[in-house]
């Protein structure tokens, strides 16, 4: 009586394992550029948000825009107010640069007072008449490739070349993005 091994040979097993390494090598890359990509406009977004934030800021409390990043948003269990009006989630307000999505964000105020008579009481100081919000990448090339930055005019610039964009964004030279 003849006795047969089953099972798989050594060569079948390595032309598997190749085959998976070849899939792999075709995945991998394309998982990266999706993941940057998937930060790239989380980053967008959240510039996008300040902007509207500073905005409604504005508008809530005629005070002008804020002085720092931490009034846009402050402690959760604060009550909204002119130094903590709750606009922005405590990650972004926290610190300065705060990190969220592989991107660091960078508050900058243009330090010109927005009112010089008829501050209101519950802000104590006036804000300014601009602002300058940037995001960089935490790690470049692998966390975003490009640097954006937003202002008082609502626009978004871009640094292809993922360096920081000075402040104030408007007049820093980067081209909007369309």
């Amino acid at each position: 009586m003849i006795k047969r091994n089953k099972g798989f040979s050594l060569i079948e097993l390595l032309i598997v394992v190749a085959i998976i390494l070849i899939i792999a090598a075709i995945a991998i890359p394309n998982l990266m550029r999706a993941k940057i990509a998937a930060n790239q406009s989380a980053a967008v977004g959240t510039l996008r948000t300040i902007s509207s934030a500073e905005q409604t800021f504005s508008s809530t409390y005629s005070d002008g825009f804020t002085l720092t990043i931490a009034q846009l948003g402050g402690p959760v269990a604060a009550v909204a107010g002119c130094a903590n009006a709750r606009l922005v989630d405590e990650v972004l307000s926290g610190a300065n640069p705060a990190n969220k999505s592989g991107y660091s964000f960078l508050f900058t105020a243009n330090g010109v007072a927005a009112l010089t008579t008829g501050i209101p009481a519950s802000c104590g100081a006036s804000g300014d008449t601009g602002f300058t919000e940037s995001a960089t990448p935490v790690t470049l090339n692998s966390t975003g490739n490009t640097a954006y930055c937003i202002d008082e005019t609502g626009v978004i610039r871009l640094n292809t070349a993922g360096v920081l964009i000075p402040a104030p964004c408007s007049t820093s030279g980067f081209p909007p993005m369309q």
